[in-house]
């Protein structure tokens, strides 16, 4: 290469300051440095290029004609690089007036919600952009750069951490739930091999739930009866509301559904639980779209941590 490796951005934008403030001491208060590394900066970027670029006279550095017009050409060299990270960032959908996140359709109940009405506050120009699948669909999607974040059960994906920044949520245990015409009891355990001669309906496969239905009857000793799969967890329920069949669904669904079905804990050796979680690429973590989701999500976590936790005791 002609340009020798040695010479960054960074060497010239201290180089330019230099240009500009005439001297060392003044350069490194404007930028923050010290003056040894303004110093090492344009000795080490004096050596990359290969000619002199300054005069030595006392503890100061004089710029030959060298140096004058290597800074025409510095100039623009950065001006034409940030130029060119600003219209890269543009075309990658970073730092623009739209976020595109893609979330589980059980989240869409509550935290999705919460965590939009929070961004709008915090970034009331910012268009949202919400897309709902499964979970191997919503990886696949921040894969392909098609959506910007994704919320979704971390424990059921296989989560690149080199790659990905994961911010866990919260975290939902799994029920068993039956139409509201079943005569159970349900204020006991659910042993899933009492089940063994019910129907059953499930979310397709790639969906969070999906893994954890097919572990929970592998400990169970059994393969379900699954009379219909689908693609959505609403769709699912209805099916259940409707004595299609039995199914296993999260948590968060109590809300909205403990009136129409019956919801019953899993006996100890089927219980699992999903970690929720907001995941994005790492590369992404200062864009001010995500430093705004982020900020809501651990607000989110907080306050589920803490509605969660047991009340105090009350003074003797």
């Amino acid at each position: 290469m002609k340009i020798d490796a040695d010479i960054t951005f960074r060497k010239l934008e201290i180089f330019i300051a230099f240009m500009a403030n005439g001297n060392i001491a003044r350069t490194a208060e404007a930028l923050g440095l010290s003056s040894v590394s303004v110093h090492r900066a344009l000795h080490t970027l004096e050596e990359s290029v290969r000619c002199p670029l300054f005069m030595h006279k006392g503890r100061n550095l004089l710029p030959l004609p060298a140096a004058h017009t290597l800074l025409a050409h510095s100039v623009d060299a950065v001006e034409v690089m940030a130029c060119g990270i600003d219209e890269a960032r543009k075309a990658a959908g970073v730092g623009q007036g739209r976020m595109r996140v893609g979330t589980l359709y059980s989240l869409t109940l509550e935290t999705v919600p919460r965590l939009i009405m929070g961004m709008k506050l915090r970034r009331p120009e910012l268009e949202l952009e919400l897309m709902m699948g499964s979970n191997q669909m919503l990886l696949n999607k921040l894969e392909e750069g098609q959506l910007d974040a994704i919320l979704l059960s971390v424990t059921d994906s296989q989560i690149d951490t080199h790659r990905h920044q994961v911010l866990p949520l919260f975290e939902d245990d799994i029920f068993l739930a039956a139409p509201a015409s079943s005569a159970l009891n349900i204020s006991g355990e659910a042993d899933l091999r009492d089940f063994r001669q019910q129907k059953f309906v499930s979310l397709a496969e790639g969906f969070a739930t999906y893994h954890g239905f097919q572990e929970a009857f592998h400990v169970a000793g059994f393969e379900p009866d699954i009379v219909m799969r689908v693609n959505d967890i609403f769709s699912m329920l209805s099916l259940v509301q409707a004595g299609v069949g039995f199914t296993l669904v999260p948590g968060r669904m109590k809300k909205v559904y403990e009136n129409s079905l019956q919801l019953m804990k899993l006996a100890e050796p089927y219980q699992m639980r999903q970690t929720i979680a907001i995941v994005f690429n790492r590369n992404r973590e200062y864009d001010p779209n995500i430093l705004a989701l982020t900020a809501e999500g651990r607000m989110y976590s907080r306050d589920t941590a803490f509605s969660a936790a047991p009340a105090p005791a009350a003074p003797v």
